[in-house]
């Protein structure tokens, strides 16, 4: 099977990661790349997978002679599945698969949240484009539980809606004492340090700030390690000099390949995010045996209680933030049942399973646009654990 993903881009982010992890693990999929914009760092990553990368070159949300390039690449391709990432991706593949002939057109809804969408304010326009360009898929794949919810209630089908969580490689996130020791020699942190970490892109939602005040407030000479780069970086580090923690912080950047490592280096993580679609960077950690106080994680709250007992759920306020933190400990802890749920093979094989239920109906033309709700690819007792919880959520 032919299947062309086409993605807004492929800087460092979420969804760019979660793209690049999955196709490894797809053994009957031959898997083809187009990126609208920025071919950025996860492009090179992928070309060195081997998977083939074309950059379109896209100039603006209102490129519109990207259209007939997209489609002409579908078109010449024979791909017997065109399958969309993020917003401006969704919009523009869906339309150019189907003027290409692709019946079977399948999108992820990576960054659905209550109020915004990939960090950006939801507006009625916004919304109305989105459930115009939605109609003209097959599918809709939520990341999470909690994101198939909002779909439906922004007006998505649920009939349409498969759930397919993001997935970790839990391996490459073991904590590793010489990592940890290098990672901290390299940053300047000593190596009694108490190192609170935080990971994401540098923008409002995530709220870093409440971070920075809350490391701020702690006794000691407790550090801040932040992982990620965005247009708030120069606020953040204005909020830092005010709050006197301007020497507590150490800005890593967007450093992907050292994220195992960074992750060895911190004492405990932190989220203060009060919306995401999925909490990938909270399993993360939490495969890094770190203890881990979040405000808001679908990966966790969609799960029942017990599979995460390093996870603590907290308020969201400086004082509460602190608090936790001060409470938190430093002591590494086991990789919990959560992380395993999450394992990226397992996402690869229902994602792979899916592509298949779909086109097959097709390929013998008798349109079928969604699988039987009992269809299920032959996995084992894990994966069947996986289906019975998400099932449920999905009632929720």
């Amino acid at each position: 099977m032919r299947v062309l993903h086409v993605i807004t881009g492929l800087g460092i982010g979420g969804a760019e990661q979660q793209l690049r992890l999955l196709l490894p693990h797809m053994d009957r999929v031959r898997s083809s790349v187009v990126t609208l914009t920025n071919p950025g760092p996860v492009a090179a990553a992928l070309r060195a997978d081997g998977v083939p990368v074309t950059h379109l070159g896209m100039r603006g949300n209102r490129d519109l002679s990207a259209l007939p390039r997209l489609t002409r690449l579908i078109r010449n391709g024979s791909f017997d599945v065109v399958h969309t990432h993020l917003y401006r991706a969704c919009l523009y593949g869906r339309i150019a698969a189907r003027l290409a002939g692709v019946r079977t057109v399948v999108a992820t809804e990576h960054s659905l949240g209550a109020a915004r969408i990939e960090g950006r304010p939801l507006t009625a326009g916004a919304r109305a484009l989105y459930l115009a360009g939605e109609r003209l898929g097959t599918t809709t794949v939520a990341v999470s539980a909690t994101v198939a919810r909002r779909l439906a209630d922004w007006g998505v089908d649920p009939g349409r809606v498969r759930t397919v969580p993001n997935g970790v490689d839990a391996r490459r996130f073991a904590f590793d004492p010489e990592a940890r020791r290098e990672a901290r020699r390299r940053l300047g942190l000593a190596p009694d340090a108490y190192v609170v970490g935080g990971v994401g892109r540098l923008v409002p939602g995530k709220r870093f700030d409440t971070v920075i005040r809350a490391v701020a407030a702690l006794p000691g000479d407790a550090r801040l390690l932040l992982v990620g780069e965005g247009d708030e970086r120069e606020a953040l580090e204005r909020v830092a000099g005010e709050c006197g923690a301007a020497d507590r912080v150490v800005w890593a950047g967007a450093a992907d390949g050292d994220l195992p490592g960074l992750l060895s280096a911190m004492d405990v993580f932190v989220s203060a995010s009060d919306e995401e679609a999925f909490g990938l960077a909270i399993v993360e950690a939490l495969a890094a045996g770190l203890p881990v106080r979040y405000v808001v994680c679908p990966a966790l709250d969609d799960l029942p209680p017990g599979l995460a007992p390093g996870a603590l759920r907290i308020g969201g306020t400086v004082a509460e933030v602190a608090a936790a933190l001060a409470e938190a400990g430093r002591e590494r802890l086991p990789v919990p049942a959560a992380v395993h749920h999450y394992d990226i093979a397992r996402s690869a094989r229902r994602l792979q399973h899916l592509y298949e239920t779909l086109h097959a109906p097709r390929a013998r033309t008798h349109p079928h646009p969604h699988p039987h709700p009992h269809d299920r690819p032959h996995d084992g007792p894990h994966d069947r654990l996986h289906d019975r919880l998400h099932d449920g959520a999905n009632r929720r």
